[in-house]
């Protein structure tokens, strides 16, 4: 007898990853941008637009990197105490988590005996990865990956904000705006469509929400910068 054995795979690994990089390099590309933007307003020279633009990168790479280390660290403590509060239960009342994974077969079709067959057979092969799953709702690929996340995280907000500065060194300095402005929406067209691809969904609705918010956060920042007297 031969066995086949299909294995597909999947896109959803690629969630933890895959959600800072679309933040970080949305980030560096918007906020460097309205930055430099605003600073090119008031006629300031390249080598200050240049410093500008590197400290933007650097101060927000390390930024992001912080942020989602520590936020992706707090998932992944959470997740560890639910974990070890359903060890300690599996270990005291052992009857009622079998009673508790038997109901949650029910409610997703099962007949009570084959319910309780299957809650029965995953207890015995492994009790807390069964209860993990499917009362809490974690899985390994779904794990945190803190490290991970923050270096994505810093990575990606130094190549989107690459962009601009870019920008302003290859731009002539008359059109050092209107070129930030192009640069900004191409770079965007770019992210939402490699997050399309990456993520496996459908590149219209992915690009154009990441154009159309990344657009107006930018707006935003420049109507800011009006207040205080300067303008794009």
């Amino acid at each position: 007898m031969q066995f086949s054995i299909h294995s597909e795979p999947h896109l959803s690994g690629r969630n933890n990853w895959l959600r800072a990089s679309v933040l970080g390099a949305n980030d560096g590309l918007i906020s460097t941008s309205s930055i430099l933007a605003g600073i090119a307003a008031t006629n300031s020279d390249i080598q200050t637009l240049l410093l500008t633009g590197v400290a933007a990168l650097v101060a927000g790479a390390l930024s992001m990197a912080a942020g989602e280390y520590i936020s992706v660290s707090s998932q992944a403590d959470t997740e560890r105490a639910d974990l070890a509060l359903e060890k300690k239960e599996l270990t005291e009342h052992p009857n009622c988590e079998l009673e508790e994974l038997t109901n949650i077969y029910l409610y997703r079709g099962l007949d009570h005996d084959l319910a309780h067959k299957v809650a029965v057979a995953l207890t015995e092969h492994n009790a807390i990865e069964a209860h993990a799953r499917d009362e809490i709702g974690l899985t390994e690929t779904m794990q945190p990956k803190p490290l991970q996340a923050a270096v994505s995280s810093a990575i990606a907000f130094s190549l989107g904000a690459m962009l601009p500065i870019l920008g302003i060194v290859l731009a002539p300095a008359q059109l050092i705006i209107p070129a930030l402005v192009i640069v900004t929406l191409f770079g965007l067209v770019i992210l939402g469509v490699s997050a399309a691809k990456l993520g496996g969904a459908p590149v219209l609705p992915a690009t154009l929400r990441v154009v159309i918010w990344g657009s107006l956060a930018m707006l935003a920042t420049s109507l800011i910068g009006k207040l205080f007297g300067v303008s794009i």
